[in-house]
């Protein structure tokens, strides 16, 4: 069973239009049935007077601009399908005060948000806008056409700005994701940048440990040569002193 929400729409009653169940023949009719009425207990109120045709025509077409505007609600109960369409009795000053209590309490019953973005007062004003062109319609169907454009610019403004908002939602996380993305690629690069520079640094103190091992090498070395070097000046020079003396001697005894 699938009942129509309560509305602060003005319905009339509701009308049943079929039976599921039934089985029809090909030639037999849809069953179609009038609102019920209530019982009236008492005497039986005089006919009501027959209207002129342009007040027949009249109602009519304005019941029709009505549908046009604001379609009937269907519903199935019971395997039976029921139509209501909004009613196209005229209002009165205490309809519309009644419409702006009826709108107070189910702000305050559905709890809707007095402020910032709130899909249930939506819901409420846009009920309540739909009963104002309910109203004006009847009246004047020009004036009820008009608020039915100012209601679809103003539903259009507002899927548009809804659009906007879930595009830049969607930005506004795609950008994030890529900043998380990009900022664990940056940790990374850092992570191998600074693996990187200790790699460096421990290559760095291998040659500088080499430079220093090849530094003491030559200098050892180098002091062993300068050792030795001297060593063979001085045998040298020994030698040199020897053969002199020696040369000295021999040339001295023949003078």
């Amino acid at each position: 069973m699938i009942l129509p929400a309560d509305s602060l729409l003005k319905y009339d009653n509701p009308v049943l239009v079929s039976k599921n169940t039934d089985r029809k023949s090909p030639k037999a009719r849809p069953l179609k049935v009038s609102p019920q009425q209530p019982a009236v207990s008492g005497p039986v109120p005089p006919a009501p007077k027959p209207k002129s045709p342009s007040a027949e025509a009249l109602k009519q077409q304005t019941e029709e601009i009505l549908n046009a505007i604001l379609p009937p609600r269907e519903w199935t109960e019971n395997n039976q399908r029921w139509v209501q369409q909004v009613s196209s009795t005229p209002c009165t000053r205490m309809d519309v005060v009644h419409l702006q209590e009826q709108l107070d309490l189910k702000l305050q019953q559905r709890q809707a948000r007095e402020t910032s973005i709130c899909p249930v007062r939506r819901e409420l004003y846009s009920q309540c806008f739909d009963e104002l062109i309910r109203q004006v319609t009847i009246n004047c169907a020009e004036r009820g056409l008009l608020l039915l454009r100012v209601r679809d610019e103003i539903r259009m403004t507002i899927a548009a700005y809804q659009t906007l908002y879930q595009s830049s939602v969607a930005f506004g996380i795609r950008k994030a994701l890529q900043a998380e993305q990009g900022k664990s690629d940056m940790e990374q690069r850092i992570s191998d940048l600074e693996n990187e520079k200790r790699d460096l640094e421990r290559q760095v103190n291998e040659q500088k440990a080499k430079c220093e091992a090849i530094e003491r090498r030559e200098t050892e070395r180098r002091q062993v040569e300068e050792k030795k070097h001297t060593e063979e000046i001085q045998f040298l020079k020994r030698t040199n002193q020897q053969l002199k003396a020696q040369l000295e001697g021999i040339i001295a005894p023949k003078k």
